[in-house]
């Protein structure tokens, strides 16, 4: 009989938690034989979807990188977004300035032709 192979196929069979160690119990299953050579193997089928300390670091990890990530466009948001305000300021003063230039060309142009 072999049995099942994935972790929580092995869990419902044997009604065990999630703090229970699977791989204990996927002995209970495993096939002993001889091989041609003559010596005694025994096999047992490799748990898949099987939860280890590596990979809740990996996924750590990946949140981690995910949320560093994040952090670091909204930072780079916020500082083009202030850039853009000091151009849009710059932009708007030298219109200003240049508006106030033409103005005070017109009136000091059209002034003396009122005095003549």
């Amino acid at each position: 009989m072999r049995g099942p192979k994935r972790a929580s196929k092995i869990r419902k069979l044997f009604n065990l938690s999630k703090e229970d160690d699977v791989r204990k119990y996927v002995n209970t299953y495993r096939r002993s034989f001889t091989t041609k050579s003559g010596k005694k193997v025994s096999k047992a089928p490799k748990i898949q979807r099987l939860v280890t300390p590596l990979t809740l670091q990996r996924k750590r990890a990946r949140i981690a990188e995910k949320k560093k990530r994040i952090a670091k466009a909204k930072a780079e948001a916020a500082e083009y977004q202030k850039l853009l305000t000091t151009r849009l300021k710059e932009q708007r003063e030298r219109r200003s300035e240049s508006l106030a230039k033409r103005r005070s060309r017109l009136s000091a142009a059209s002034k003396p032709s009122v005095a003549a």
